[in-house]
């Protein structure tokens, strides 16, 4: 390596002072030795170095990655279902005191954590991948990331706050109006809705009535002409909304009052 090659090496790092991966590859070709007299010894330092540093990048790379795995497929509290049965039934027979009725409650959530303490785990109690395999002994399910999770999620939320209060502007589980509950709702399953029901009638797909599904945005023209009312449909002919007498409550699409004035659906999830 010529003189005019090593200044160039060296200004690329910016500071006039080479860079670690510089610095090795200048001990390799003879170059840089901080340490004459040490028979090389800065290399081996600028070796160590390196090493540390993609040791250090490596292990984040890892840890990042792990978490975004946990993140993406777990069974956490509040789902229910056959697969929660089944951990619960697991959890029992190993002696954690929690019943299998297929509500991932503070009950499960209490057994969970004693198994990861148990185990060595962080006892956050989430039934990530790594708690599932060492209680299940197999992989978590994949189906966990499927749209049929993200809707029971949501319709979850929506049901936790059956009774709280009608407040015209109300966002909050103070009190809500209807866009202001849907909007809620939605954003707290990790998808922004418009704050209006007019501006929540022009988002995601238009459903036909017969083809209604859990999750979808249901319309309704009431005090003012379009859609001025916002509800999440149920299933079974049953919505919930922000109802203005009654607070957040369930009613029936085909009732007289909102069969009468619903005009639409919209699907976002």
């Amino acid at each position: 390596m010529d003189k005019d090659e090593q200044r160039k090496a060296e200004s690329s790092s910016g500071t006039g002072e080479p860079t670690i991966g510089v610095k090795l590859a200048f001990c390799r070709w003879g170059a840089y030795n901080p340490n004459p007299s040490a028979n090389l010894g800065g290399c081996r330092e600028e070796h160590r170095q390196l090493l540390k540093f993609l040791r250090t990048t490596v292990c984040f790379l890892m840890l990042f990655g792990a978490s975004s795995l946990a993140s993406a497929s777990a069974f956490v509290q509040g789902d229910e279902g056959q697969d929660i049965a089944m951990i619960q039934s697991k959890l029992s027979s190993l002696g954690y005191q929690v019943s299998a009725d297929g509500d991932f409650g503070e009950q499960t959530t209490t057994a969970v954590q004693a198994f990861q303490r148990d185990h060595g785990l962080t006892d956050d109690g989430v039934v990530g991948a790594q708690t599932f395999r060492l209680l299940m002994g197999r992989d978590i399910p994949v189906s966990r990331d499927s749209s049929a999770t993200a809707v029971r999620r949501l319709l979850q939320t929506a049901n936790r706050y059956v009774g709280v209060p009608y407040v015209f502007g109300g966002t909050t589980p103070n009190g809500f109006d209807c866009s202001g509950f849907t909007r809620f709702v939605f954003a707290n399953n990790g998808i922004q809705l418009p704050r209006a029901a007019d501006e929540q009638f022009n988002v995601g797909q238009s459903v036909s009535y017969n083809r209604l599904q859990p999750g979808d945005l249901v319309f309704f023209s009431t005090y003012a002409p379009g859609a001025s009312h916002s509800g999440i449909y149920l299933g079974n002919g049953q919505f919930i909304s922000a109802t203005s007498s009654r607070g957040i409550a369930i009613d029936r699409m085909e009732s007289g009052y909102w069969g009468a004035r619903y005009i639409g659906a919209r699907r976002v999830l």
